[in-house]
C-alpha cells in the first residue's frame, strides 16, 4: 500500500515509518525538513508546510494518510481538503484529552468531547489542546465520511520519547536513593508503547478499519505503585519510596503529569482508566510493560545528559522531601 505520513520523524511518526516499512508498504513523508531530516534517507520526502504549503503533494495519490501532527482545526482543514480526492483513507491521531471534563472511569468512545473555551487565538495550551483535538476530529470526519479512523491514545511511551513523562521514572529509579512518589499508590496508570501503537495503526489501515478508538494499556487495571515496583524489579533496584499526599503536592505547586509524571489528582485520575475494549477487539496487541521499561531506559542511557522536559530535578526532589518531613514533625 502507498502511505503518506504527515510528519514522520518525531516519536510516533518515526515508529510508524519503521512499522510500515517492515510490513512492506511504500511510504512518503511530508514535513518541513526541520527535525531529523536525514533519519530516513531512502524514503521519498516532500518538503512543505501544512499551513498553506501543500502544493508538493498535488500529483500524488495514496491508499492512506496518517496525520500525526494535526493540532489546530484550521490547519487540519487544509490537509483534509487538499487530500480528500488524493487519498482513500485518513487516519488522525487525536488524544484522550479530547474528552470533556469531568472524566469518568471506563470512558468509551461515546463519551462527550471537550468544547473550546471562548475563542481568541490558535495558541495550544493546557486548556485548548483537548478541545482543538476534538475540533480536528470533526474536520476529518466531515471530509472523509466513512473513510476516517480516529485514534485517541493515552500517554504514548517508549524509546525516542521527547516528553520524558514516562522515561523519568525508570531513569530516576535506576539512580535509586529516596524517591518522592506522587499521591495515592492505588491510583490507576495507563500507557501505550509507541511501537505497539504504530504497528496497530498500520494493521488498521491494512484491514480498512474505520471509526474511533481509544488506544492505551495495559489490558487490566494497573496502579502507579504496580508500575514503580515493576521498574524496581526490572532494574534490580531497591529505592525507598516516600509517598507525598496530593494536598501537599498541590500546596507546593507540583504540576501533575509534568513535575511528577503519571500523577493526576482527584477526579482526573479517571483519564488513566479509559476503556480500550474496542481497540482490543480491533486487534491492538500490547507488549509487557516490563519490556517497555527496559527498552526505554536502555535508550535513555544513550542520550547526552541534560535537562529533562518532565520530572523533578535532584535539587527539587531533595527540597520537596525535606519540606514533607518537616511538615510531618508538626502533625
Amino acid at each position: 500500500m502507498k502511505l503518506l505520513i504527515l510528519g514522520g520523524t518525531i516519536f510516533l511518526g518515526r515508529h510508524l515509518v519503521t512499522s510500515a516499512l517492515e510490513m512492506g508498504h511504500d511510504v512518503t513523508l511530508f514535513n518541513r525538513g526541520i527535525h531529523s531530516p536525514d533519519l530516513f534517507p531512502d524514503i521519498k520526502t516532500v518538503k512543505g508546510n501544512r499551513d498553506g504549503g501543500l502544493a508538493g503533494l498535488e500529483n500524488g495519490e495514496w491508499d492512506a494518510v496518517i496525520d500525526t501532527s494535526g493540532y489546530v482545526p484550521r490547519i487540519v482543514s487544509q490537509s483534509v481538503s487538499f487530500l480528500q480526492k488524493r487519498a482513500a483513507h485518513y487516519v488522525f491521531v487525536s488524544s484522550i484529552s479530547a474528552y470533556a471534563d469531568p472524566p469518568y472511569s471506563q470512558m468509551d468512545e461515546s463519551a462527550p468531547l471537550a468544547v473550546l473555551p471562548a475563542f481568541q487565538n490558535e495558541e495550544i495550551t493546557g486548556e485548548t489542546y483537548g478541545p482543538f483535538k476534538a475540533l480536528c476530529e470533526n474536520v476529518v470526519r466531515d471530509a472523509f465520511v466513512d473513510r476516517e479512523t480516529i485514534i485517541r491514545p493515552g500517554l504514548i511511551v517508549g524509546p525516542n520519547d521527547p516528553t520524558d513523562r514516562f522515561t523519568y521514572w525508570p531513569a530516576r529509579i535506576n539512580r535509586s536513593g529516596e524517591i518522592a512518589a506522587p499521591g495515592n499508590p492505588f491510583h490507576p496508570v495507563q500507557v501505550i508503547d509507541v511501537r505497539d501503537l504504530a504497528d496497530w495503526i498500520i494493521r488498521l489501515i491494512e484491514t480498512s478499519h474505520t471509526g474511533v478508538f481509544n488506544a492505551t494499556g495495559p489490558e487490566h487495571r494497573f496502579l502507579i505503585s504496580d508500575f514503580l515496583n515493576l521498574c524496581c524489579d526490572c532494574l534490580d533496584k531497591k529505592p525507598d519510596f516516600t509517598w507525598l499526599s496530593e494536598d501537599f503536592l498541590i500546596e507546593n505547586n507540583i504540576r501533575p503529569f509534568v513535575d511528577l509524571p503519571l500523577w493526576l489528582p482527584g477526579d482526573y485520575k479517571a483519564m488513566q482508566e479509559v476503556s480500550i475494549k474496542k481497540a482490543l477487539a480491533a486487534g491492538l496487541k500490547l507488549r509487557s510493560i516490563e519490556q517497555t521499561i527496559i527498552d526505554t531506559l536502555r535508550w535513555d542511557l544513550t542520550r547526552i545528559e541534560g535537562e529533562r522536559r518532565a520530572g523533578l530535578t535532584r535539587l527539587q526532589e531533595e527540597e520537596l522531601l525535606r519540606k514533607w518531613k518537616l511538615s510531618k514533625q508538626f502533625c
